[in-house]
């Protein structure tokens, strides 16, 4: 004979798959939602420093950037960020100026270009994968 404990044990997977199926989904789908955004969000930031480099630096926008991250008359936090920008946008162009700069020493992003920053603009801008920038470079919201 089965008693009652028998039978609510033997059913408690069954009860509990629609729960964990529900925690599953519910976090699969923020976790695409958090990439989405924090991909909105970078192809915000390129735009943005491309935009003041694009007003200071006619042209296009990674010939501006390079044009900005050369220049002193910009901050260094405006420069690390046209590099950064650099290696978002991954364009080999930018290459030789990058290496210009990259020693693989120490630095201070408030004094100089930043090693680091430098350091992952060159790995994009030679075909590191960047599955974030694939998003914002072809989403109608991002840095055209």
């Amino acid at each position: 004979m089965v008693t009652d404990l028998e039978k609510s044990t033997a059913d408690f997977p069954s009860r509990l798959r629609p729960r964990l199926l529900r925690i599953f989904y519910f976090t699969l789908a923020f976790l695409v939602i958090a990439f989405l955004a924090i991909c909105f969000i970078i192809g915000h930031g390129v735009n943005s420093i491309s935009e003041k480099a694009l007003r200071d630096h006619p042209g296009d926008k990674v010939a501006a950037l390079m044009a900005l991250v050369e220049s002193e008359q910009h901050t260094y936090h405006d420069r690390n960020h046209a590099v950064w920008a650099l290696g978002q946008l991954g364009d080999p162009r930018a290459l030789p100026l990058l290496r210009k700069y990259y020693t693989g020493g120490e630095s201070d992003e408030n004094t100089s270009l930043s090693q680091y920053e430098l350091e992952k603009a060159i790995a994009l801008c030679e075909g590191e994968t960047n599955i974030g920038a694939f998003i914002w470079r072809h989403g109608s919201w991002g840095a055209n």
